[in-house]
Formats: C-alpha cells, structure tokens, sequence
C-alpha cells in the first residue's frame, strides 16, 4: 500500500512537471532565437547559472588562469541565497505566529460568544480590505527600519485569514452536534472543547495555510522597503542594477520555496485531519 501511495505520488509529480518544462523550452526556444533583448528577458540557462552564482559563491584565484573554482569553507557563511532566504523565513515565521497568536483567540471568542461578534465585527470588517502594503509608511515611522516593520506588516498580513476562518469554523458548526451534546448535560465549556473547537478545526487549518501564503507575500514586498537583507531586498537591489538574470533568480527561488511551504502545510493538514476525511470517505 505504501509502495503504491508513492507510485502515485510520483506519478502526480511528473504530470505536473510536463507545462514548467514546456514553458522552459519556449522560453529558450525565444531566447535562443533572439526574438527579445536578453537583458529584458535573460534565457533559462543564464538564469540558472545566475542561480547557481547566488546560491554558491565563486572566488577568483591568481595564478591559476584566472579560473574559477568553489569556495567550499566559505559556501555556508557567504552564499547571499542561502543567508537571505533564513532570513526571509526567519521574518515569515515570526511575524506568522504573532498574527496567528492574536487571531486565534480573538476568532474562537467572536465564533462562540455573540456579544464578543457584535463589539469586534464593526472594527474587523472596517480593517480587514486594508492591504498590508498600506501600512508600510506607518510601520517604518512607528518601528524604524530592520526586521520590526517586516515583522509587523507579515504578522497583519497574516492575521485576518486566520481570525476569519476561525470565525467561519466556530460558527458553522452543526446545531444537531450542539443539540445532541446540550441533551447529555455537556457543559459550554465542555461542547466548546470536545465539539466546537475540534469541528472548527479543517477551517482553522484553511487559514493558517492561506495566511501562511499571505506572510510570504507580504514579506518579500516588505524586504523591498524597510530592510537591507532578504529575498525581497536582492531583487530589488538587481533592479536598480538590471541584472534581470538576477531578478529571475530571486523570483523562481521565491517560487520554489513557497511550493515547498505549501506542500509541507498541505501533508500537515492531511495528517492533523485524518479523522476529519476518514469520516468523509
């Protein structure tokens, strides 16, 4: 059973690897016929060598040609993609769980108690269509420059996805459960915890990986701005310089780590949910 789970798996991977790869033959297809400037749009194979230059440092050494050769001693502490995407995911993990920290609760109270709905629902509604990026110039005034101002702007962008979906959980819960646990003397605290709360958890989960997704986001347009490090910030430094092979770099790594983030969130989710699909299927 396991073999053929993995089987699948694969099988699912290289379906969906057969539009990037034609993509990628278009592109160099055009690239190679020198159909547009290459400092516009650089070739694949430029940018993958860009890639590899920002991912692993080369030095320089005379008296040897003027060959290049790998600089292993110095790989772990010098390679600019190594250090700015830890430090990306370093600011998306922390500003993550500060808005996920104050969402929760916040979403569990509004759900459950409709008082709590009626106060904070006004307030909720008024903030939520403000994008993150509105923010920027405050948070710099109010945080300086560095990593309190991304760290904030991720932490908001992250926050009403999950208050949201919190809220939409609680709230949705079938009143046949409510009944049926209230006629066998379940106490709230009780149907909030053995019932609420459990039957609010696929909505729960919903939100963090699409608040997860919006931390990334957020940071990277943040990196640009009120920090001088990052994924964010090296993309905009290769602007200024038009080193499009560098642009295209930064974004496919973007991509790609963002991929990996939502495949693992996405396995989290089956796993945590196990219970919740058995009873599905």
């Amino acid at each position: 059973m396991e073999e053929r789970n993995w089987r699948r798996q694969w099988q699912q991977w290289a379906v969906g690897m057969v539009v990037p790869l034609l993509a990628t033959l278009l592109w160099q297809g055009v690239a190679s016929a020198g159909l547009v400037n290459p400092q516009v749009l650089p070739a694949p194979v430029d940018v993958g060598r860009k890639w590899v230059e920002y991912l692993l440092p080369l030095q320089r050494f005379e008296g040897q040609g003027g060959d290049w050769s790998w600089a292993w001693w110095s790989w772990a502490f010098s390679g600019e993609l190594v250090i700015d995407t830890l430090t990306s995911l370093y600011r998306v993990v922390v500003g993550f769980a500060i808005g996920a920290a104050l969402a929760l609760p916040l979403g569990l109270a509004m759900g459950a108690i409709p008082a709590v709905y009626a106060w904070m629902n006004p307030l909720v509604q008024i903030l939520r269509p403000i994008p993150p990026i509105a923010y920027i110039p405050l948070a710099i005034l109010w945080f300086g420059l560095g990593n309190p101002p991304a760290v904030f702007l991720i932490a908001l962008g992250a926050f009403f996805p999950v208050l949201m979906n919190t809220i939409a959980g609680v709230r949705q819960v079938d009143g046949i459960y409510l009944r049926a646990a209230r006629s066998l003397g379940a106490s709230r605290g009780t149907i909030f915890a053995r019932v609420i709360l459990p039957a609010a958890v696929p909505y729960i989960l919903s939100g963090v990986r699409i608040g997860i997704g919006t931390a990334f986001i957020v940071v990277i347009v943040s990196e640009m701005i009120a920090v001088n490090n990052g994924l964010g910030f090296r993309i905009l430094e290769a602007r200024e310089y038009f080193w499009s092979d560098k642009i295209i770099a930064g974004m496919i790594t973007i991509g790609m780590l963002g991929l990996a983030i939502d495949i693992g969130m996405n396995r989290l989710n089956n796993y945590l949910l196990r219970w919740y699909r058995g009873l599905e299927h």
